[in-house]
């Protein structure tokens, strides 16, 4: 059974499956490729996963150095382990799909306790939100063609966009089943209190 890294611990893995660096390197590269749009990269946390992996033999400390006056910084680098262990844990994400509970689906489940107004009222935001999301993984889908980084290296950009793009015409055609009446809205179902609505 592969190992179950968690997410940090997989880009930190991935990082020194490229080249051996220190952990301040690797939280700096992380940022500069924007990782932390689907990882929650912290730089204590990063220490600590790489403290993690090595106790468990993933990673090894290869060397130390030091710049003027600051703190030691300790390179380390993958071990065989550590690629075997990534590369089967990266197999079996892409390989099996899993039910990772998102909140949307729980909130659209429920959404029939909210009137029809306020209901297209808070989809109009969320469409607001992922238009600027799209916008945002479109600029960085220029960049990194234009540094003529080989797509492989960028999948993950243009599945956010197929994503976002596919939740942005799926609110707009229920607000459009909704304005037409084509999903009906029984006023049974409506709520004429909502207090968390703060658009007005």
């Amino acid at each position: 059974m592969p190992a179950q890294f968690t997410p940090l611990a997989i880009a930190a893995l991935a990082l020194l499956a490229e080249r051996p660096m220190h952990p301040y390197e690797m939280y700096q590269l992380l940022i500069t490729r924007a990782e932390d749009r689907i990882v929650k990269v912290r730089p204590g946390s990063l220490y600590h996963t790489v403290d993690r992996l090595t106790r468990q033999g993933f990673v090894e400390p290869v060397g130390t150095d030091r710049e003027g006056n600051r703190p030691e910084r300790t390179t380390y680098r993958i071990t065989e382990a550590g690629q075997l262990g990534l590369s089967e844990r990266v197999a079996e994400i892409i390989a099996t799909p899993v039910n990772e509970y998102p909140e949307f689906p729980l909130g659209i489940g429920q959404a029939h306790n909210l009137s029809k107004e306020i209901f297209v009222k808070l989809l109009g935001r969320r469409r607001l939100h992922l238009v600027s999301e799209l916008e945002t993984l479109r600029t960085g889908h220029t960049h990194v063609s234009q540094k003529a980084i080989p797509a492989k290296y960028w999948l993950d950009i243009t599945y956010q966009q197929a994503i976002v793009t596919a939740e942005i015409a799926w609110l707009d055609g229920v607000v459009t089943d909704l304005q037409s009446g084509e999903l009906d809205w029984a006023p049974e179902h409506e709520q004429k209190v909502f207090p968390h609505d703060n658009s007005k």
